[in-house]
């Protein structure tokens, strides 16, 4: 079975409110077919002055030593409300988990590393209840790069290392790297292919990265074999048909020749994020994976 991205790529271009709010109505059905699918409880707040929403199973006991800080995809720009509830709503209800997921700041209002920042505050609040090997981080596309970004800059700050981490839709090096873009690009269609030469590159981040050098230790940690090295048990999902297939790929190994714990995981025929797609068996199957890999490699009582 083919699975592509709901709709097209987030749009760099026209009024960020207004694509935003496009983005969050297209995605609505979606949203609330997969909380048909799965019931949970959401709570809105603020944890270290971040805002933040815990979703818990519903009706159900769930883990209360382990907890899980999701980062959301949408290019860093876009979709905290629905790329959200459809990364955290599986994982809290299939694996029994508090997952906090993080309103963390996005272009164009923010650059990097803003969302770095937010995430980094959430898990110092956590740290005040939780032990770091007990702490999960996990998001797809942005939100998976996010989530490698933040195992290469949170021992870099001083802090202890989260317990394992799952970078979904995404690696440990920039997007568009590798044949994977191309080859989506052509096939699937969700996602352009990378620019010719002279043409203009299409920035769906907005400009989050902008000034940066996308090959820094921090942004792609994967191109660093020092850096990379201190990751913990990682988890990868990607897909023969995603444009993220080849940093996934790359990412995971640089991590086994680092000595890192990594497991990859690729759906045959599927595209990116195909876990946001609740009736593919394909995307079930990796909401056991991922809960599995979870509880596996965080510490419990």
């Amino acid at each position: 079975m083919r699975a592509r991205m709901p709709g097209r790529a987030p749009s760099s271009q026209g009024d960020i409110t207004e694509v935003r709010r496009g983005l969050e109505g297209m995605l609505s059905q979606q949203v609330a077919g997969m909380r048909k699918a799965y019931a949970v409880d959401v709570q809105a707040g603020t944890l270290g002055g971040v805002r933040t929403r815990t979703i818990t199973p519903q009706g159900k006991p769930f883990d209360r030593t382990r907890v899980l800080i999701n980062l959301h995809g949408g290019a860093f720009s876009v979709c905290a409300d629905a790329c959200a509830m459809l990364e955290s709503v599986p994982i809290a209800a299939v694996g029994g988990f508090k997952v906090i997921t993080v309103d963390y700041r996005m272009a164009p209002e923010a650059k990097h590393p803003a969302a770095l920042e937010d995430v980094t505050a959430v898990y110092r609040e956590l740290l005040k209840s939780h032990k770091s090997k007990s702490i999960g981080i996990y998001g797809c596309s942005a939100g998976g790069a996010l989530t490698a970004e933040a195992a290469a800059w949170l021992p870099a700050h001083g802090l202890p290392q989260a317990g394992a981490v799952g970078i979904f839709g995404a690696g440990a090096v920039r997007f568009g790297a590798g044949d994977s873009a191309y080859i989506a690009g052509y096939i699937d269609g969700s996602f352009p292919p990378p620019a010719k030469p002279g043409e203009a590159a299409q920035d769906m981040t907005r400009g989050y990265f902008s000034g940066f050098d996308m090959a820094d230790a921090i942004i792609s940690p994967a191109l660093h074999s020092d850096v990379i090295a201190k990751f913990p048990p990682s988890l990868i999902i990607t897909g023969t048909r995603a444009m993220d297939m080849s940093p996934a790929i790359y990412t995971n190994s640089q991590l086994l020749k680092a000595g890192v714990r990594s497991t990859l995981m690729v759906g045959e025929g599927m595209g990116h994020c195909f876990m946001y797609q609740s009736d593919l068996p394909e995307a079930r199957d990796a909401y056991e994976v991922i809960a599995a890999f979870f509880r596996q490699n965080l510490a419990g009582r």
